[in-house]
């Protein structure tokens, strides 16, 4: 049974893994570096260096990801060389063990506060109070931060404050699942604790590092992911006490009541905490000037806009809350300078995704008069449109190296014609349309995996854009400041200031062909809400959150009855001229490019007919959760009847390893 327990322990806990025998007890190793002296965590310097180990959880780029600008990667915004299988029914499957059910990094997490809150209530830590109590603050910060993943994941979750015993029965009942609502309303506390405690300035005086407004930004972000799922999942097995909800098969969640006295309570609870989580963010943190200029001669002015995103030293930069620094003295360095002057590893923009911005007059590209030059050429998408498509879509011939460098052995000076057939992810071109956000055009930065620009985590922008869509969710308007916000995110894009006239001018019908985000639960939203939806896609474009986004808004039902095509730019017309044609591959089992007679533009997974996505994405409901693995369940059971088990599992998906979900 030692053993049992021990293993039960590595699933509930995410795997402490000291590989001892089974004599040794290895709860009674705490869980820093295996072995943690008793004297530590005694002083502000130890409190600081414990949790700056939790930094490495945050979403930057490691030195060979295709880095932060190629983290839509598989939504309808960016396209990988490769389909992910998430959009073919049946091929995502129940594993055997591992997966989501993970607490690893909580564990770390409960460790510090279990130990640290006795003695800083009973004053025994040494040093500055104000720092300490930051310190702790960002303990607080990082287990919301990995709370909030698994309510992302898996939904419904334990809460686990502390590190527990050596001991099934309590490992066992740790395991119950609290109803998301419950998991959130502990993940808010949390951070109401780090707003408390984490000083407006970082305790260096730098971004490099946590503070006040990066734990409110994440409280807007958290309670607004939320109350839209509760609201776009109102009813179905997806939130507490919905039809079907497998949370109510287990006693200890049977009779389960929101806080909020109702689901509409807890989702206008959630509006007003994000609201006013945003508002502290947005009204202290001014948007960052954008000239307009994309500098192709050394003469050409800086854009403060287009530097922020590839900086090495983003410090400058109010806008940006926190920022990673690498360093090429320490070695510690990534590759997204490389990837950005060519292919951004592979990582393309949809057809989607470009026609979703609008025009700088601020017309629908579809609307009559919007000036619209077309998509023949890649010049001509960029023409007269949004100021940010403007300077971030890449285009033949322009200038990526303005600062040439012996150290730039993989530096790309000129942009070259798209690498459309080539599947080497560093240098191929999975659309045709490639991003140019995070280009730095010093070629100093780019020896293969050698690069040292910043990489941004937070930035205040996204306030803006929770408030905007907090503010209309929750009352169906928007007030002053919801207007306010809007219009300075649109002045700085380069757009005209009258969001009126964009939503106005906005045929749902046509949006609803490349923007996932036009739907919530397979219906068609209305034209504000959209537009509001659409400048998030478009200012937020290839930072990570569009997947979290489209899952909030229950923004994938309508692809289980109609096939999505993933596309990218319009091959067969003029820019066909850009290759040789008897190199270009169709209708065979060996196709390099994508049919003409289906569609003129290039569809990256529908080439040769043998691609399980040939004929489009589709979705499947169980997807927007993840299954627990089978493992998980058999641990907690008695006998191997996993019934007995206090996990249950979401909604679609059996507890069988290696099958795919059920249709709900």
């Amino acid at each position: 049974m030692k053993k049992q327990y021990n293993l039960l322990l590595v699933l509930i806990l995410g795997g402490l893994v000291f590989f001892t025998s089974c004599e040794d007890n290895f709860l009674d190793r705490e869980p820093l570096s295996s072995i943690t002296p008793e004297q530590y965590l005694q002083d502000e310097s130890q409190l600081a260096a414990y949790s700056i180990e939790r930094y490495g959880t945050l979403p930057t780029h490691g030195q060979w990801s295709f880095g932060t600008f190629g983290i839509d990667a598989n939504t309808d915004n960016q396209a990988s060389l490769g389909y992910d299988n998430k959009y073919v029914p049946g091929q995502w499957k129940v594993g055997q063990s591992g997966g989501d059910w993970n607490f690893w990094n909580i564990n770390q997490c409960n460790y510090f506060l279990q130990t640290v809150l006795p003695r800083w209530e009973a004053g025994e830590i040494t040093g500055s109070t104000d720092k300490i109590d930051h310190y702790i603050g960002e303990m607080y910060f990082f287990r919301a931060w990995e709370y909030f993943q698994k309510v992302q994941t898996i939904g419904d979750c334990p809460i686990v404050k502390k590190v527990l015993k050596d001991d099934q029965v309590e490992l066992t009942e740790a395991s119950k699942r609290a109803p998301r609502s419950e998991v959130v309303r502990f993940i808010v506390s949390d951070l109401d604790s780090a707003i408390t405690l984490m000083m407006s300035t970082s305790p260096d005086g730098a971004q490099n590092r946590l503070n006040k407004a990066c734990a409110q930004l994440l409280k807007s972000r958290v309670t607004l992911y939320e109350a839209t799922w509760l609201k776009y999942f109102k009813g179905t097995a997806f939130v507490p006490n919905g039809t079907n909800w497998p949370g109510a098969t287990k006693e200890y969640n049977q009779g389960y009541q929101y806080q909020a006295g109702s689901i509409d309570g807890e989702i206008e609870w959630l509006l007003d905490e994000s609201m006013e989580a945003a508002a502290a963010v947005a009204d202290s943190y001014p948007l960052v000037s954008n000239n307009g200029v994309l500098q192709q001669t050394v003469s050409d002015a800086n854009n403060p806009y287009f530097d922020m995103f590839s900086a090495v030293d983003m410090s400058g930069y109010d806008e940006v809350l926190l920022w990673r620094q690498y360093d090429k003295g320490l070695e510690i360095t990534h590759n997204v300078p490389v990837y950005a002057q060519r292919g951004n590893d592979g990582v393309g923009l949809t057809r989607g995704m470009i026609e979703s911005f609008v025009m700088a007059n601020g017309l629908p590209i579809y609307a009559t008069g919007s000036g619209y030059q077309g998509d023949d050429y890649i010049e001509d998408v960029r023409t007269d449109r949004d100021g940010r498509l403007w300077l971030f879509l890449k285009q033949p011939d322009q200038v990526n190296v303005l600062y040439e460098s012996v150290e730039g052995t993989h530096a790309t000076p000129i942009e070259p014609i798209p690498a459309i057939t080539n599947t080497n992810p560093e240098q191929g071109y999975s659309t045709g349309y490639v991003i140019r956000k995070g280009l730095n055009y010093d070629a100093a930065l780019c020896a293969n995996g050698g690069g040292y620009s910043g990489a941004i985590v937070f930035r205040a922008t996204e306030a803006y854009l929770n408030y905007m869509e907090a503010c209309y969710e929750k009352n169906g308007s928007l007030d002053s400041k919801a207007t306010a916000y809007w219009t300075a995110v649109r002045i700085r894009a380069g757009v005209d200031a009258d969001f009126q006239n964009t939503i106005a001018n906005t045929d749902m019908q046509e949006e609803a062909k490349g923007d996932w985000g036009a739907y919530s639960a397979g219906q068609l939203v209305d034209e504000t809400l959209y537009n509001i939806r659409r400048e998030r896609r478009c200012e937020l474009m290839a930072e990570g959150l569009r997947w979290m986004d489209l899952k909030r808004w229950r923004a994938l039902d309508q692809m289980i009855d109609e096939p999505y095509h993933i596309e990218g730019f319009k091959l067969w017309g003029p820019m066909l001229e850009w290759y040789d044609e008897s190199k270009l591959t169709y209708g065979t089992a060996t196709s390099n490019v994508s049919d003409p007679s289906v569609s003129d533009y290039l569809r990256p997974y529908e080439k040769t007919g043998k691609e399980l996505v040939y004929g489009g994405y589709r979705w499947t409901m169980a997807h927007y959760l993840s299954p627990i693995a089978t493992q998980h369940f058999l641990i907690t059971s008695e006998g191997g009847d996993t019934s007995t088990s206090p996990i249950y599992q979401n909604p679609g998906w059996s507890i069988e390893a290696n099958t795919a979900p059920t249709d709900l």
